[in-house]
């Protein structure tokens, strides 16, 4: 899939073919019409209509959510990293958009004074099973279009990062650290001023798709739109069931919880550390990131969250608990990565653990350099084979597309993403 120069251009929503067009809003009546809807105020949300609104200018176009501030689960709670693109399968979808929408965000937060610094991280091998893994990591990102990456020996690790211990390291240039709900309210303000109308508070309770549109019933409005894009993150699933009710995807929410570095610990990290990933377990390992406006956070680790919300241990939703549960693909994982299941549930109870999984990147970290940090829910699609996918997942029904699985890198991708996703819903318009 790859992206179009097209999408920026000006061709016009094609006129409705169908006599069952509904009548223009008119106030006080129960229904509004638009041209575009969008529902998600998270980051890709944004960037997909302000994509859409690039393309289409003239274009009237809605987007709800149901929170009362844009931007509140993944992408305002995430560790803020730009990710260079070094993970992701060449080829990929999140290989592609992450490298051009790096690209976009960096040029982006340039002309807008958004806050971000390129300081680049390196990635650790502390044990001779992870040095093939690291060489491996080294074709990929070269692979990807990556530039100067380059080997550290163990010496070299100490020279960027004097507190750091490894067998080698790989050093990459291109990733850095923003504060990504600055970013998403930058994109929401850019909206704004294109003219798009922003609806917060909204929850969607249903997507009804018609000859000539959509309808999309919210709890205290009913709209119509000519095509609807749903970026719904930790509901992604759900909302997507309402024009497929045989999804054969469902969202597993894994929380994420960082502690912080006391302000006398912070100096023992001066970039980005990152462990190589456990091919056995489809997350990146805890790491040490820092922020853009201060401090250092360390973690996230990846343990199975009681509820697509649940953002403390202690949160409990027994309707999100049943449907994860009782999904064939998540008991297939659970048989499959059960021992890796175990220890982090293990670290995310026990900071002696946390701690002792950090002391394997920075030996000197002890358990009262650590303050509790927060927490952030990956939204992440699981198949009925027990598959948690490993790329975006954009699915056309008719008029509605459903974003139906966008975790890291989406943030950093975000910018492309809104594009590749305009563009198959404006051509898709075309021939409707």
């Amino acid at each position: 899939m790859t992206l179009n120069s097209n999408v920026g251009s000006k061709t016009s929503i094609p006129a409705d073919r169908s006599p069952a067009s509904p009548p223009a809003f008119v106030p006080g009546s129960t229904t509004a019409s638009c041209d575009l809807l969008i529902i998600g105020g998270g980051i890709v949300g944004l960037a997909t209509a302000r994509a859409l609104l690039q393309a289409q200018p003239q274009a009237r176009l809605v987007l709800v959510d149901k929170e009362a501030t844009l931007a509140q689960h993944q992408t305002g709670r995430n560790s803020g990293v730009i990710h260079s693109g070094l993970y992701y399968r060449p080829g990929s979808l999140k290989a592609k958009t992450c490298r051009q929408g790096y690209e976009q965000l960096l040029a982006f937060c340039r002309a807008e004074g958004v806050a971000h610094d390129i300081c680049g991280k390196v990635v650790v091998a502390t044990r001779p099973e992870e040095v093939p893994r690291l060489e491996a990591l080294y074709d990929r990102g070269v692979a990807n279009g990556l530039t100067g990456l380059h080997f550290l020996s163990p010496e070299e690790i100490r020279e960027i990062e004097p507190h750091c211990a490894g067998l080698r390291g790989l050093r990459i240039p291109q990733t850095g650290i923003v504060d990504y709900r600055m970013v998403a309210e930058k994109y929401g303000e850019k909206l704004r001023q294109a003219g798009a109308e922003i609806i917060l508070g909204e929850a969607v309770e249903g997507i009804i798709p018609e000859a000539a549109g959509v309808t999309v019933v919210t709890r205290h409005q009913r709209w119509w739109a000519r095509s609807v894009v749903v970026c719904g993150g930790l509901q992604s699933d759900r909302l997507a069931r309402h024009t497929d009710p045989d999804l054969p995807l469902r969202i597993v929410p894994f929380r994420g919880e960082y502690y912080e570095l006391k302000p006398e610990a912070q100096d023992l990290v001066r970039h980005l550390i990152y462990p190589v990933p456990n091919p056995d377990f489809p997350f990146l390992g805890v790491h040490f990131t820092r922020m853009i406006g201060g401090g250092v956070e360390c973690g996230p680790n990846a343990v199975l969250a009681l509820g697509r919300e649940a953002y403390r241990k202690t949160d409990v939703n027994l309707v999100d608990v049943w449907e994860t549960l009782t999904w064939q693909g998540f008991q297939r994982v659970a048989v499959k990565y059960w021992r890796s299941g175990l220890e982090e549930i293990y670290r995310s109870l026990s900071k002696a653990a946390f701690v002792q999984a950090l002391q394997r990147l920075v030996p000197e970290i002890r358990s009262d350099h650590l303050v509790p940090g927060g927490a952030g829910i990956r939204a992440q699609a699981c198949d009925r084979d027990g598959q948690l996918l490993d790329d975006f997942d954009l699915r056309n029904q008719g008029r509605v597309m459903h974003v139906c699985n966008a975790p890291s890198p989406a943030a950093t991708a975000s910018l492309a993403i809104g594009q590749t996703i305009a563009q198959q819903v404006l051509q898709r318009l075309e021939g409707l």
